[in-house]
């Protein structure tokens, strides 16, 4: 009697995981970060945030029906993304530029590239480089303060200096450590100023294995490990621990730098590509225009990923180096 086989194409290991729930673990990951921002900026943040959110799932809706495809907003990968970008602008940012960012980072950077899994690069950091081209000033000036969720066009208020800014002349920022840690007092994003509520939410995806810890250490270890050896102040410790909490790194490095789609899937290539993000970021901090340069850095080990993976293969089981089976 024979017996035929469907033979289908890898991966033959299936799991309980869905899009939608990876997703939501996301979403709860960034829990932690909201509530520091609305305690540390206002309202604001969390209406911008919102907002953000639901535009980007309008123009994926939008996209799905005008391209013929399933609708996929349910995913919650669209939700992921519109509160990624609100996160990455300060709460001072025009609500009209940061949806024009969300029209881009769903249209062009996610749906033109044929949709979740095959964006080449992040969409909410996509977005915020098309805006940061446009009108940088609008996600380039910081306020430490309370902002109001009324205005709904610029907001006027008094301009602070962040601690890249500080640091790019070159100097310590006068804010403590444990003001860096708890983001008092700190100027900058929306979800990037509390480092207590970003590591939190980074060891909610470890405990539910949504994310390895390979991309994210290796991304804060090239920062921390670079920034001390070329320090620019007379405190070389000091210096290191203002880089690594100051700015986008620990944003970007738990939540932009691990999505799934822009990064390597095998180990070595994971190590890698963290090494590089956070050696290209010190790179754009210490010649760049703008004393930031995780939006960038990463964007760029995006278009390196699939070939990291393919220089780096992990070793078959039953293979010897040469090829041949044992």
């Amino acid at each position: 009697m024979s017996v035929n086989f469907n033979v289908t194409a890898a991966p033959h290991i299936r799991g309980n995981d869905t899009t939608r729930k990876i997703m939501l673990d996301v979403l709860i990951a960034l829990v932690p970060a909201m509530i520091a921002g609305v305690v540390i900026f206002g309202l604001r943040a969390l209406t911008m945030t919102l907002v953000s959110a639901a535009a980007c799932v309008v123009f994926e809706a939008l996209c799905c029906l005008v391209m013929r495809h399933k609708m996929t907003v349910d995913n919650l990968s669209a939700v992921v993304t519109g509160v990624l970008l609100a996160f990455s602008v300060p709460a001072s940012c025009p609500y009209w530029t940061l949806i024009v960012g969300d029209a881009f980072a769903i249209i062009v950077v996610k749906c033109l590239a044929g949709g979740l899994g095959q964006n080449i690069f992040n969409p909410a950091l996509g977005g915020r480089a098309f805006m940061m081209l446009f009108w940088p000033a609008t996600i380039t000036r910081y306020t430490t303060d309370a902002v109001s969720a009324l205005e709904l066009g610029g907001v006027d208020f008094v301009a602070g200096s962040t601690p890249l800014a500080v640091m790019a002349r070159p100097a310590l920022p006068e804010a403590s450590l444990l003001d860096m840690f708890l983001g008092k007092g700190i100027g900058g994003c929306i979800g990037e100023v509390c480092t207590l509520a970003l590591l939190i939410g980074f060891a909610w995806l470890l405990y539910r294995k949504v994310i390895s810890w390979r991309i994210p250490v290796a991304y804060v270890g090239a920062v921390a490990v670079l920034t001390l050896v070329f320090y620019k102040t007379d405190n070389a410790l000091l210096w290191m621990l203002y880089n690594v909490m100051g700015g986008g790194v620990m944003l970007g490095a738990v939540f932009m730098a691990t999505d799934y789609a822009t990064s390597p899937a095998l180990p070595k290539a994971q190590i890698v590509y963290g090494i590089g993000c956070g050696a290209l970021t010190v790179l754009f901090r210490s010649f760049g225009n703008f004393p930031e340069g995780v939006t960038y850095a990463i964007l760029i080990m995006n278009g390196l990923a699939w070939a990291l993976d393919k220089a780096l293969p992990v070793r078959r089981f039953g293979v010897m180096k040469g090829g041949a089976g044992k």
